[in-house]
Formats: C-alpha cells, sequence, structure tokens
C-alpha cells in the first residue's frame, strides 16, 4: 500500500515535518503544501534532512503555493518535483492512504 504524506506547516516553526518523515515509510510520497513549502528550499536548516529523505520518498512541492510565497522552482532541492492542483488530485488518486499531518 502506497502512502501521500502531506504537510502544511513551516519546518521553522512546528515539528510537522519531523514527525512525518519519521512515520513516512520508503517509496511513500511526500506532498508539501502551504507553508510546508519552506522544507523543499536549498541552503535551509532542513535542506540537509530533505534530501535524505529523497532518497527514499517522493517529495512534491504544490506550484501555487511556492508562487504565493515569493518563490519559483530554481529555489528547491533537487528531486523536488512541482505539481499544481491537478497534479495534487492526482497524487491523491495515484495513493491507498492519504495522511494530513496537522
Amino acid at each position: 500500500m502506497t502512502m501521500l504524506h502531506i504537510v502544511n506547516k513551516s519546518p521553522f516553526e512546528k515539528t510537522t515535518l519531523d514527525s512525518c518523515l519519521c512515520y513516512a515509510q520508503e517509496g511513500s510520497a511526500v506532498l508539501l503544501i502551504e507553508d510546508g513549502v519552506y522544507a523543499a528550499l536549498q541552503g535551509t536548516s532542513v535542506s540537509e534532512k530533505m534530501r535524505d529523505a529523497l532518497e527514499t520518498l517522493k517529495v512534491y512541492v504544490l506550484e501555487p503555493d511556492l508562487r504565493t510565497r515569493g518563490m519559483d522552482q530554481s529555489k528547491l532541492l533537487n528531486g523536488v518535483e512541482l505539481v499544481d492542483y491537478g497534479g495534487f488530485v492526482d497524487l491523491t488518486v495515484a495513493h491507498d492512504i492519504v495522511q494530513s499531518w496537522l
């Protein structure tokens, strides 16, 4: 069974991302939305943790949330994929279980 983990909290304010990564199993996917998109940026205190996660997990960022925060894909870690709202829906359909981390 595949699982999609959705994280919407900034990794610099909450421990939501840490909890998610602790429970996410190899082959799972993580979708970063809202302030969660900050976790996918290069050159931050969580960059190394995210690089490690990218070795076993697929990581996606909701592009409209990235743009809303004044960022573009050139600031993302290598391996992070952008999705639009249609891609968000596709991810929820493609995975057996969807877990939102609050």
